[in-house]
């Protein structure tokens, strides 16, 4: 079984990051070839800092060994050094309907939030859709915001074999309900681009005030509150033990405690729950040649692979 993901360098990694993509990948590399990428390509799309986005690439890769991912079990590479993903995504245009793109929820979630409109926020799907087809990847662990990209991916691969013969098989989803439970600061699903994140490797004081900053309703101290309708309450429960979230739940539903103690009940688990990884963090920080080994060991494969599928694709076509 091979399994694909990948994760943008956007900027610094937040604990919506970790629960939804980060945290699942680590779980599943040991069940089968797994291969992660740093979406450098899809980056393009908001970022237009070419230093910012090569140290954000490489912090990404840093981040997620820190937080578990294995070299010697995961492939990680860098999105940009598999150029065959780019060719492919054109084949895929050019059988791909207009409408299919433009049913795409992401995309006009992003108008919304205000990101200027261009061909490569339209046509992101066709990129994703290559990332996953080129590497005949069998499972796709996504949070249900990412389904339909999966769905348009399997539409595109249908089109291509109908169109001229089996190439491509069709991934699977494996939907991570809890990624969709990551809230930011401001109860809206945690994102860089919204500004309500929270940093997994911020230093404690900006933590702590990510985490006071928190909103929430205007109940008083002494009054009952819902803990199902509170950010905090879904925050901890992601780091907490099932006694722990008992005992604040418990907590909410009695009234007494206000909302900046539960805050501050938050801030601690938070810290203790990355402590392990901050660690790792300073120990790969300090072999300077590893974060390019891993990368460079990680290109390696995935071209190995991207250059099979490539290679049926371009006969397929009549590119051969």
């Amino acid at each position: 079984m091979r399994i694909l993901s990948g994760i943008q360098p956007s900027g610094a990694l937040h604990i919506g990051n970790y629960f939804g993509m980060m945290q699942p990948a680590v779980a599943l590399q040991t069940e089968g070839e797994a291969l992660y990428f740093i979406a450098d390509y899809h980056a393009l799309t908001s970022l237009r800092d070419p230093q910012a986005l090569r140290a954000n690439s490489r912090r990404v890769a840093l981040d997620f060994l820190a937080c578990g991912l294995d070299p010697e079990c995961a492939t990680l590479f860098r999105h940009s050094d598999v150029p065959q993903v780019t060719e492919l995504a054109w084949i895929l245009s050019t059988v791909a309907p207009m409408g299919l793109l433009e049913r795409a929820h992401s995309y006009k979630d992003k108008l919304a939030r205000g990101m200027s409109a261009n061909v490569g926020l339209f046509s992101y799907p066709i990129l994703m859709a290559a990332d996953i087809l080129i590497y005949d990847s069998d499972v796709v662990p996504v949070g249900k915001d990412q389904k339909q990209h999966i769905e348009i991916t399997r539409d595109l691969a249908v089109k291509m074999n109908e169109t001229f013969g089996p190439i491509f098989k069709l991934p699977e989803p494996r939907i991570r309900v809890a990624s969709e439970t990551v809230p930011g600061i401001d109860g809206q699903k945690m994102s860089k681009s919204y500004g309500n994140n929270i940093d997994i490797f911020g230093d404690e004081k900006e933590m702590r005030k990510r985490v006071m900053s928190i909103v929430t309703d205007s109940a008083a101290m002494d009054a009952p509150k819902d803990p199902e309708q509170s950010t905090i309450f879904k925050l901890y429960s992601l780091v907490a033990s099932k006694d722990e979230i008992a005992d604040m739940r418990e907590q909410f539903v009695k009234g007494g405690t206000g909302y900046g103690d539960f805050k501050k009940q938050l801030f601690d688990k938070l810290w203790q729950y990355f402590a392990p990884m901050r660690k790792r963090r300073e120990e790969i920080l300090n072999d300077k040649s590893y974060i390019d080994d891993v990368l460079a060991h990680g290109a390696k494969r995935a071209n190995e692979i991207a250059k099979q599928v490539m290679e049926r694709v371009r006969e397929a076509v009549g590119l051969r």
